[in-house]
């Protein structure tokens, strides 16, 4: 059974409010927060305003690869229920999840088995560790059968270019299922109608 729903990558007020008000809101909703790189990045100075809502019953996730101390500090006031960390060893997971006093959801890149198997080093850290692709903002794909034998009882999400027609074949997996591409139109905008879409297909589910 899947354990929840992710949408990340929001970057504007009025899709958040769209998403906070509807029927069936997802679990988790993601800002990108320092990369740059991102077509989804948002500044500080847009972020503070941006989620600066009623969330409901609804965690915001900052999206952060490799923060530094400068941003971490920036960011603290902020209203964000997890630290979604990319290419951020165990101990410096461990030290931002005790001085944060945050929720932490570990990424790891995936392309082969070895990539799988770093969770072992987050699973006693973490609280839900994110299996992706490699690549990052760009909505790549990856082999999710690797996944095959990460045991049950992790708390896991998966992301990499997931399709909202896809979301029927996770039913009986134990997954949280993050998606960000796959909602946007052919200019990286998030798509309303997208995002109506998936909220009602995966309320049925």
């Amino acid at each position: 059974m899947i354990k929840g729903l992710k949408i990340c990558g929001i970057s504007d007020s009025q899709t958040l409010s769209y998403i906070l008000n509807h029927a069936y809101p997802p679990k988790y909703i993601g800002f990108i927060t320092n990369y740059e790189k991102s077509k989804r990045f948002v500044t500080y100075e847009k972020l503070k305003d941006l989620i600066n809502v009623d969330k409901k019953q609804v965690n915001f996730v900052s999206v952060l690869v490799n923060p530094t101390n400068e941003v971490l500090k920036k960011i603290a006031d902020l209203k964000f229920d997890y630290y979604q960390l990319y290419d951020v060893n165990p101990i410096r997971t461990l030290e931002i999840k005790k001085k944060y006093k945050v929720k932490i959801i570990s990424a790891l890149t995936i392309s082969d088995k070895d990539d799988v198997n770093k969770f072992k080093d987050y699973s006693e850290i973490s609280d839900i560790i994110l299996f992706d692709s490699k690549g990052y903002h760009k909505s790549e794909s990856f082999d999710h059968n690797l996944l095959n034998e990460v045991p049950k009882k992790l708390n896991k999400m998966i992301a990499g270019n997931i399709q909202i027609n896809d979301i029927p074949n996770f039913k009986n997996k134990d997954f949280i299922i993050d998606l960000s591409g796959s909602i946007e139109n052919n200019k990286g905008i998030k798509d309303i109608d997208k995002i109506n879409k998936l909220l009602n297909l995966f309320k049925n589910i």
